[in-house]
């Protein structure tokens, strides 16, 4: 049988000097006796797979509701899509691929209904009270909301899963430093994550633009690295249907997009003289990144994207109507916190009500806002 032990020992060989081992996580915040045949990532990894909170991504906004189409993303297939990249790159670097997974599985646990859109309603709403930020968020569910044990509340993850995801980097992420290391960066691992999550949705947004006839293989010709591996897809594909090239075209940019990061990292890693796996947190910058000129390309793309089809009419007709369902939710249960759920309102001890409320909100798959939303405005709705 292969045991927890000869997995560790088998990392020693496997992994690179500047990976995290297994054997070297800094624990967790509640003692616990090892698993005889998991590695502690990989023991986190299906607590997280089996928590409430990643079963509700299913119905949480990408870009498109969940009742526009059954083949849209939502927030579990990004999850998934994140760890995949995050894995390939992480056998690249030769750096802990269950730890990577985990993190990727996890960055999102904490994501509002209706994606960002309704990230920025819960955080306006909740200025008074310090504000609402999903990786934040995150790591209130896996430290406190879920509560599975009884001898603790969250999912008493290893340090190394919280801090990747406390310090989750992207345009549309902060950090939060508080307990994790403040100004210094995460492991070489969680950065992977990072960067894994830009190229993931990027992919699958177009992908999804492309299936919704809002945006077009061919005008997206006017983007420099669309254009590249577009003319790379008409050369493998002559006389290809739209719909094939796109696939294509995708499937060349995820390529492209991995190798370069692979390369420059391993650069990075050499030229900064990394050692051992904390050397990636005290380092002058950030290990894991793009190219110069492929991170400026990166850049238009998601331009093109924020105009074309996040600001899209159909898309901010959506955006719109979950922000009006958001906010009113909220002023309906702080008004008068009676309207809340026993069993929410059993957290109200000891939190302050605009926080208990927030976690519900927060927590609200898409579709149980829309009907919590009909409960409580529509006359006709059985309550």
């Amino acid at each position: 049988m292969r045991t927890r032990e000869l997995q560790e020992e088998a990392e020693e060989s496997r992994l690179a000097p500047w990976a995290c081992r297994s054997a070297g996580s800094r624990g967790r915040k509640h003692p616990e006796e090892e698993h005889p045949y998991r590695t502690p990532y990989q023991r986190d990894r299906d607590r997280i797979v089996h928590c409430n909170a990643f079963r509700r991504l299913e119905y949480k906004t990408q870009v498109f509701v969940y009742h526009e189409g059954d083949h849209y993303r939502n927030r579990l297939t990004h999850s998934l899509e994140v760890a995949v990249v995050g894995r390939t790159l992480a056998r690249m670097l030769r750096l802990n691929e269950d730890l990577v997974e985990t993190i990727a599985l996890a960055h999102d646990l904490g994501h509002s209904p209706f994606g960002h859109s309704g990230e920025r309603v819960l955080n306006e709403m909740m200025t008074p009270w310090g504000g609402f930020e999903h990786n934040r968020q995150s790591l209130r569910v896996v430290e406190i909301i879920e509560h599975r044990y009884p001898g603790f509340r969250g999912l008493n993850l290893t340090w190394e899963v919280r801090e990747g995801i406390a310090k989750h980097i992207t345009e549309y992420d902060s950090p939060v430093e508080e307990g994790y290391g403040p100004g210094v960066y995460p492991s070489l691992e969680a950065q992977v994550v990072c960067l894994a999550d830009e190229i993931a949705y990027t992919n699958h947004d177009l992908e999804d633009g492309l299936a919704s006839g809002l945006l077009s293989v061919h005008a997206l010709k006017d983007v420099p690295l669309w254009s590249e591996v577009l003319e790379e897809a008409e050369k493998d594909l002559p006389g290809g249907t739209p719909r094939h090239l796109g696939y294509a075209a995708i499937r060349r940019l995820v390529s492209l997009l991995t190798r370069d990061v692979a390369r420059i990292t391993l650069a990075s890693v050499g030229e900064l003289g990394f050692e051992t796996s904390d050397d990636a947190r005290t380092a002058s910058r950030l290990a894991v990144s793009l190219s110069e000129g492929r991170e400026q390309e990166f850049k238009e793309l998601k331009r093109y994207l924020f105009e074309n089809l996040y600001r899209h009419h159909r898309v901010r007709r959506m955006a719109v109507k979950a922000e009006k369902i958001l906010r009113e939710l909220f002023a309906a249960f702080t008004t008068d916190p009676q309207l809340l759920p026993t069993g929410v309102k059993a957290h109200l001890t000891g939190h302050s009500t605009e926080r208990v409320i927030c976690d519900y909100i927060a927590g609200m798959t898409d579709r149980y806002a829309i009907g919590e939303y009909r409960k409580l405005f529509s006359p006709e709705e059985n309550l």
